[in-house]
């Protein structure tokens, strides 16, 4: 499955604040800085969605806010039923 995930950074915690549209909104406490958000966001979703790393790839977005992982071993039904 591949997620679009919008990315708040600089956030006073990580959390999950919402899917509307087909989109994940997430807000990090990493600044987005060399990559130290891109690798929070994948170490936040892995720990959430009780995968290992390994599992979640970012195929785009590196240096934007909106990102698109590649999450396997979950498919969209699963992933709707725990957040929507």
């Amino acid at each position: 499955m591949i997620l679009t995930v919008k990315v708040v950074p600089r956030a006073r915690k990580n959390e999950i604040a919402g899917y509307e549209n087909g989109i994940l909104k997430v807000r990090l406490k990493a600044v987005p800085e060399k990559g130290q958000a891109n690798e929070e966001l994948i170490d936040f979703l892995a720990e959430e969605l009780e995968l290992p790393k390994s599992s979640l790839t970012l195929v785009r977005g590196r240096t934007g806010r909106l990102k698109h992982v590649k999450i396997e071993g979950l498919d969209e039904t699963q992933f709707l039923k725990r957040y929507v």
